[in-house]
């Protein structure tokens, strides 16, 4: 098998398929990752999604017999919308981060993996092929930055320099022996704007994230979202993009290539009091292909109760008093009371007080306090 030509076949039709940068790395444990790994184990600064096996995040050996290297792949989306949608008084709106638009990567990433598999066998019956997106056991980021598709960049992402971080990343590990490529040389420098725009310090240092202060994890959370988080959240529902708008790397980078990707403005850009009450059917039949989806309505429900007091939004008083008092979950419930007492108003102030005598949730009785607490607040400083 002349494994430089079928390499070469490989990259060919990998363009093809849609594809947009590929490239090879051997199958040998990822060491460096491993220790940074157990680093962020010992800090506690994992997110609780990740693989627990820190061996398997690292050891394709583990994973596949006799793996010989790994095929990196990344796909550009989009990182500005064609037809945009404007937030304004009486109509505001939340925002879905840019790799939740669009139908969920995962999904695309699968599909060309399939077909580059299909065709690896096909020149290749023997061979055997593994693959993964995401939330698969291997570190993407390590895979993609020793297969040369980019470097691995101060926000924690690959940065590439064809498209800057706004790339989807995969692999597969093969029994194959292809020639490594060249690992990126890291072209950050100097430059610390990414750590510098991070809203909550969760960029601890580049590099370095503790997931557990990051607005991207944060917002995929069902619990109560802890106090200290929540004036940072803006208008996001899912995800975050600050450390990548922040990047000088992706300044003017924005690529169409997938129709799959376009994101619909309506659905990423959503009005916010449409949110409050969804039912789990509309919910699923309008934001189900996302990515963005994939916690259910809870945490998104949560997110636009506090991005409307972000924008301090009066019209939405009736709906989350409404919710206060009959949403059957102690989180909404709770949300919607500290998110009257941050609004304001006469009609808020008065629902909370009458919650604060028929409520029983303790959690739920905790946030009415700290909405009337609000009220005392304003009443000080006047």
């Amino acid at each position: 098998m002349n494994t430089a030509q079928l390499k070469q076949e490989i990259i060919e039709y990998s363009k093809k398929i849609g594809i947009d940068k590929i490239g090879f790395t051997t199958a040998d444990p990822f060491i460096e990752m491993k220790n940074r790994l157990i680093r962020q184990q010992e800090l506690q600064y994992q997110s609780g999604f990740e693989e627990k096996d820190i061996e398997k995040r690292v050891n394709p050996a583990l994973l596949l017999d006799e793996p010989r290297s790994i095929i990196a792949i990344a796909l550009a989306y989009p990182s500005k919308m064609t037809n945009r949608t404007i937030s304004k008084k009486g109509e505001r709106r939340g925002i879905f981060c840019r790799a939740s638009w669009g139908i969920d990567y995962h999904h695309i990433l699968r599909d060309r993996l399939h077909l580059l598999e299909e065709f690896i066998k096909e020149k290749v019956p023997h061979a055997k092929c593994k693959s993964m997106v995401d939330t698969g056991e291997l570190v993407d980021r390590a895979v993609a930055e020793r297969a040369g598709i980019g470097w691995s960049g101060k926000n924690c992402s690959i940065i590439t320099p064809e498209f800057g971080s706004y790339v989807y990343l995969g692999e597969m590990i093969t029994t194959i022996p292809f020639e490594p490529d060249t690992p990126m040389e890291d072209r950050c420098g100097t430059c610390n704007k990414c750590v510098d725009a991070c809203p909550t310090g969760a960029l601890v240092q580049g590099g370095q994230l503790d997931s557990n202060r990051c607005i991207a994890f944060l917002t995929q959370t069902k619990g109560f979202l802890p106090d200290e988080f929540r004036e940072k959240l803006g208008n996001r529902i899912y995800g975050c993009d600050s450390c990548q708008t922040a990047c000088p790397v992706n300044k003017g980078m924005d690529f169409h290539f997938h129709e799959e990707m376009e994101p619909d403005p309506e659905i990423v850009k959503p009005l916010l009091r449409s949110l409050l009450q969804i039912s789990n059917r509309e919910f699923k039949e309008k934001f189900g292909p996302l990515s963005g989806s994939w916690r259910g309505k809870k945490p998104i429900q949560r997110n636009a109760i506090i991005a409307l007091t972000h924008f301090k939004d009066e019209t939405a008083v009736d709906e989350l008093i409404q919710v206060m008092n009959s949403d059957s979950r102690p989180v909404i419930r709770g949300t919607a009371a500290w998110a009257l007492g941050k609004i304001g108003g006469e009609a808020a102030n008065l629902a909370l007080e009458k919650a604060q005598q028929v409520e029983k949730d303790e959690e739920v009785l905790n946030e009415i306090d700290k909405g009337l607490s609000f009220f005392c607040k304003d009443e000080v400083g006047q």
